[in-house]
């Protein structure tokens, strides 16, 4: 990527004298904001306040169970209807838990690690063990694999999700490949959604592994930003259809749905998945979840048409955060040349891409001015983005006035640091 518009030395070194005199500006206001993770902003948790009130005095679940009590592994039967056509798992196969999907995350990965999985011959911390990484893509995924001591290889995505090429070359002849992490819909952070094909191809592709595993965080099934969502494929159909129906393992949750400190995860799959799941990293370590708040989630929410309603109402608030980031971006750094960046519908994220070599750069100098960003690199597994051009925008925690100013602010970082790599380019 480099510029279009600057063409002469001169030019660019005036270029630079102005985007260092508006970042010297910036620096005099004493800015501070931080919009380094998609947390949902007290407005949207707002709009949950009233499951605070719930369950009230009524602690039965529709099925006479007391709630209160031990028990109930899979979690409350009237919750894991409203959420089981959202995540494409039928009910019985739909598991549900405590506040967070990355736990259910690290339980899989621990028990395929120390147990192994259904259709494997080993347990996974006997061998080499290789996780894909889709790139850019979700930090705290890359994270966990790595501190459980898999290997992560990266992955370039596409308009409509991972290079299947890439993908498939890779599981084909290396049985030590177990895994690919994926963020199917509105994926973090570059908002794709995955088109059928890939869909199809991740189901039916022939891997060297027997026990390969496909890790489907669907975290924003419902986060829609447009009035007409995109479609996502169900994965778990199309691997049964293709004769591997242990191959998905399915996450969701409720962390930017309800309450994102006290919501509620699920993990979903075929049911000698479900079975492995529960038997190996459930039934040991907890005699049920929390049924009080499934109760409390499954009778705010009411059913499906109600979690959908419930979700019109965040778009209604994140909406108008994502065009001005859109906005901003086009006035100051439209016809640049120097970047580019995503324009989802849907999910909690707005990638921007700089020229390579800039964004550590753009992000420390961003920091410098007030604002702090998502670390540079995060995109990428070990925090080593190789072309150091990705940086994720996070647009949802901050109110509207103070996203428009941390994003003004970024934009002249953007000038002043991708102008001053081309003017000493020029100068050497």
């Amino acid at each position: 990527m480099t510029t279009t518009e600057v063409t002469g030395r001169d030019e660019l070194a005036a270029r630079v004298a102005a985007a260092r005199e508006e970042f010297g500006a910036l620096r005099g206001r004493g800015l501070s904001v931080d919009i380094t993770r998609g947390k949902p902003a007290a407005d949207q948790l707002d709009l949950s306040a009233p499951m605070l009130a719930l369950p009230g005095a009524t602690y039965r679940s529709r099925d006479g169970v007391d709630v209160r009590n031990y028990g109930g592994l899979m979690g409350l039967p009237e919750l894991r209807e409203i959420f089981a056509p959202a995540l494409q798992v039928p009910v019985g196969q739909l598991v549900a838990g405590g506040n967070s999907s990355l736990e259910l995350m690290h339980a899989s990965l621990v028990t395929a690690l120390l147990f192994g999985v259904p259709g494997g011959t080993d347990r996974w911390v006997d061998g080499p063990a290789t996780v894909l990484c889709p790139v850019p893509g979700y930090d705290r995924h890359f994270a966990l694999a790595e501190q459980l001591g898999l290997t992560l290889v990266p992955v370039p995505m596409t308009d409509g999700g991972p290079d299947m090429d890439v993908v498939e070359a890779l599981v084909l002849h290396d049985a030590s490949v177990k895994a690919i992490w994926c963020v199917p819909k509105y994926s973090n952070p570059t908002g794709i959604t995955f088109s059928d094909e890939v869909v199809a191809r991740l189901a039916a592709m022939p891997t060297a592994a027997p026990d390969f595993r496909i890790l489907w965080d669907n975290a924003y099934a419902v986060h829609d930003l447009t009035e007409s969502p995109d479609e996502l494929a169900d994965l778990l159909a199309a691997a049964t259809a293709a004769g591997n129906p242990d191959r998905p393992l399915i996450f969701g949750s409720t962390s930017k749905i309800t309450l994102a400190g006290a919501g509620v995860a699920f993990f979903g799959g075929s049911p000698a998945n479900v079975e492995w799941f529960t038997r190996k990293a459930l039934s040991t370590r907890t005699i049920g979840p929390d049924k009080i708040n499934h109760l409390r989630h499954a009778l705010f929410l009411r059913d499906a048409d109600g979690l959908h309603a419930h979700m019109a109402a965040h778009r209604a608030l994140l909406r108008p955060k994502f065009d001005a980031v859109r906005r901003i971006l086009a006035e100051q750094l439209g016809g640049t040349g120097l970047a580019r960046w995503t324009d989802p519908r849907g999910g909690y994220f707005i990638c921007l891409e700089v020229p390579d070599g800039c964004a550590s750069r753009v992000v420390a100098t961003t920091r410098e001015a007030g604002v702090v960003l998502t670390p540079a690199g995060a995109t990428h597994p070990y925090g080593q983005d190789p072309r150091d051009a990705y940086i994720r925008i996070a647009p949802s925690f901050v109110g509207t006035a103070e996203l428009e100013t941390a994003v003004a602010a970024l934009a002249t970082c953007v000038r002043l640091v991708a102008y001053q790599a081309e003017l000493d380019r020029a100068e050497s």
